[in-house]
């Protein structure tokens, strides 16, 4: 009788231990997703759009993904990582037609839609610009003198 009173409790911790896990465990993102984030992380990257969280957010909440899970931080991150290293690689061969057509797409005018990508903000016009002297080295350069040779 006392045998089967561990038994019995261990058989209840087995059932009662996959309802808690199960609340985690969410299916992954489709590979639709993980493409659209990699393919908008790489407009920002080579051609210097931001990016429009709130409609970022919007189209992955469309294809059940939440940002969190596509950051580089994420538990899909590394593959979005792969695929944006591949179409940071493609669209750099090829920079200017990349950018028109991204821009095209997810721009403030996107035919896909609107504002996912904004165009990078210009620098202030009022702020004061630093004058460098004539002579006067800026920071990281090198004067010629420093240079050594070659050996």
């Amino acid at each position: 009788m006392f045998a089967r009173l561990p038994l019995a409790a261990g058989l209840v911790t087995c059932l009662a231990l996959p309802l808690a896990a199960q609340a985690q465990i969410r299916n992954a993102p489709s590979p639709r997703a993980l493409e659209f984030a990699a393919y908008i992380f790489a407009a920002a990257n080579v051609c210097g759009y931001r990016i429009g969280t709130e409609e970022f957010d919007a189209l992955l909440e469309k294809q059940n993904v939440r940002a969190a899970d596509v950051s580089p931080r994420g538990p899909f991150g590394g593959r979005v990582q792969t695929m944006f290293a591949l179409m940071s690689n493609q669209m750099q061969l090829n920079r200017e037609k990349a950018c028109i057509a991204v821009a095209g797409e997810y721009g403030p005018e996107g035919n896909v839609s609107k504002n996912v990508l904004l165009p990078a903000e210009a620098p202030d016009a009022g702020a004061p610009q630093s004058e460098i002297k004539q002579g006067e080295i800026k920071p990281g350069e090198t004067k010629p003198s420093d240079v050594k040779p070659a050996q």
